[in-house]
């Protein structure tokens, strides 16, 4: 019956089949078109949809019909259906030992779903929904565990269309698959599709069917290496904020965006604010709302003045600023505008370092940890550092080595709105691989998950992290054990992070908020080193007047920023 849209089904098919069935999934609302004899009342179903959700109708009778009865509001998904018919399915020869698929077990893994929805960019979930779902046998909510680490890294939704509503096709359908970009091993995905497929076929469920935007080339290759055909049935759904990339032309150079710049753009149109991308290679953008221009490169923008970039632009400024403003920075002793022969400059960083320890050598202007060397002793191999970073900028700083969590917190308008704890780029050993190969594996995972804009170099800095570690590069690593690879958290170097902005201790926040004030910035990501996130001690050791909104998903990042730009379209209660 699913199959044919354009044909009334017979009475004695449907008999028993329940009527105008809409099941409220958390992210929007699954709408059945089959159950309904009146195309008006799919219509109206979709009206019904909530702010900040996405609805979707699908296996609707003469969908072209349906979206001529309200063409301004209604659109064809320009998506893919496809359809594994289960009678046919076979199970594989092996499994991945990486990746244990199971049921959800409580509500707070549902908190760990929303968290990979948002990193891979889809509508959050409304978890107390799911979760009132989950304890009925008509959803299915899986997730996948690294066995290695016990982390929740993939999920999966199924909907049994036979306990909704009685469906003649012994029918099932998939949704909402995702991947952490940072941390699932391969294979997360296939593991989600084939346990949930092999949990239909023993209720004797006839067909899994999905839908799929039709440039998701990933996971549609997935899809049809697991068996999936596509299938006639289409979707629609309504004419909103969230979906106006699929039915409103998009701005020029949009897709070249990278993805600093492309959540804001993203945020923009979702309220109606006109995007003009003026060089896509930097991330410029010309944002306009009721005749108010302004000019942004991804989250730097015109509300910054120079003077504020500036002081963020020289590490040694920022530090006196904040040390003026009473905020805790590191000692630190600045060298000359010739560093290798201010022999006064030199001498004094040998005093720092026989007094705190193994210091750091940075350019004193510079960004992405460039010419940055940690854990430096006196000698020569303080001469090597102040020489490689003078290599990126005359201007050096050697700072006293603070140990403790490498900490980000993005202020903007003067009020923290995210935080996250950075950490080095790292492997996880499969007791097969050589970390060679698993270095590689991530890194092309990292490329992937950020569209290029991090990755780990196979390079000496990399040869030495391992060495130091006890290892060689073609060593195999045993299984489950992590070993950092690089030693700074910078994300271009495949770092990854954690959110904590509800851990943060109220002085690291009122830190943040003194920091931004005494630059004078109005967005800008502090650099803090702390033991403990939840605890006051702290070390403010940069700031960044140009912070990637992106890498904080879900925390409302874009959201504040266009607050900031354009306050006239704040959503009411945001």
């Amino acid at each position: 019956m699913s199959s044919r849209s354009w044909q009334r089904p017979p009475t004695w098919l449907t008999s028993g089949m329940a009527r105008d069935v809409v099941l409220d999934m958390g992210w929007g609302r699954l709408v059945f078109g089959q159950t309904f004899t009146d195309q008006r009342d799919v219509v109206d179903a979709l009206r019904a949809e909530e702010t900040g959700e996405r609805d979707i109708a699908m296996y609707v009778r003469d969908p072209q019909v349906l979206v001529g009865l309200a063409p301004h509001e209604l659109f064809m998904d320009p998506s893919l259906t496809f359809r594994l018919p289960l009678t046919r399915y076979r199970a594989p020869r092996d499994r991945n030992p990486d990746v244990f698929v199971r049921m959800v077990r409580d509500r707070a893994e549902l908190e760990e779903v929303n968290r990979i929805y948002a990193a891979c960019g889809m509508v959050t979930s409304d978890a107390d929904v799911m979760w009132a779902n989950h304890r009925t046998r008509t959803f299915t909510y899986l997730v996948a565990e690294d066995t290695r680490t016990r982390e929740v890294v993939g999920t999966v939704t199924g909907v049994d269309h036979v306990l909704a509503f009685g469906d003649p096709d012994q029918g099932a359908s998939l949704w909402c698959l995702a991947a952490d970009p940072q941390a699932a091993p391969r294979g997360v995905g296939e593991a989600l599709v084939r346990t949930l497929a092999e949990r239909y076929v023993a209720r004797g469920r006839a067909v899994l069917d999905l839908s799929v935007l039709h440039d998701n080339a990933g996971a549609i290759a997935l899809y049809r290496r697991l068996g999936f055909r596509p299938a006639p049935p289409v979707v629609v759904k309504r004419k909103n904020p969230i979906n106006r990339p699929l039915f409103s032309p998009q701005p020029a150079g949009l897709a070249a965006l990278n993805p600093y710049a492309r959540i804001i753009a993203d945020e923009a149109l979702r309220r109606g604010v006109r995007v003009e991308v003026t060089d896509a290679p930097s991330g410029e953008m010309r944002l306009t709302h009721a005749g108010r221009s302004l000019l942004t490169r991804e989250s730097l923008s015109e509300l910054t003045s120079a003077v504020a970039m500036s002081r963020c632009d020289d590490k040694r400024v920022t530090r006196r600023l904040l040390a003026a403003r009473g905020v805790r920075v590191p000692e630190a002793v600045e060298l000359g505008a010739d560093p290798l022969h201010d022999e006064a400059g030199l001498a004094a960083c040998e005093e720092l370092a026989a007094r705190t320890g193994p210091v750091v050598v940075k350019p004193a202007r510079g960004e992405q940890g460039k010419g940055i060397t940690v854990g430096v002793g006196g000698g020569e191999d303080l001469r090597r550092a102040v020489a490689e970073a003078a290599s990126h900028c005359p201007d050096v700083l050697v700072e006293e080595l603070v140990h403790g969590q490498d900490l980000r917190i993005v202020v903007i308008d003067h009020e923290v709105v995210a935080a996250a704890v950075r950490r080095p780029a790292a492997v996880i050993g499969t007791g097969d691989d050589d970390i060679a190969t698993l270095v590689t594996r991530q890194s092309r995972r990292r490329e992937a998950a950020t569209r290029g804009e991090s990755s780990i170099p196979l390079d000496d800095t990399t040869r030495a992290v391992v060495a130091d570690a006890g290892f060689a590069l073609d060593d195999v690593l045993p299984r489950g054990q992590r070993l950092e690879v690089r030693r700074t958290a910078n994300l271009h170097t495949g770092g990854t992070i954690d959110d904590v902005t509800d851990d943060l201790h109220p002085q690291l926040v009122e830190a943040a908020v003194a920091a931004s004030r005494a630059i004078g910035i109005p967005v800008t990501g502090l650099d803090l080193l702390v033991p403990d996130v939840a605890g006051p001690d702290h070390v403010v050791i940069e700031a960044n007047e140009r912070p990637g909104l992106a890498n904080h998903a879900p925390r409302p990042t874009a959201e504040r920023f266009l607050d900031l730009l354009f306050p006239e379209t704040r959503r009411q209660g945001a």
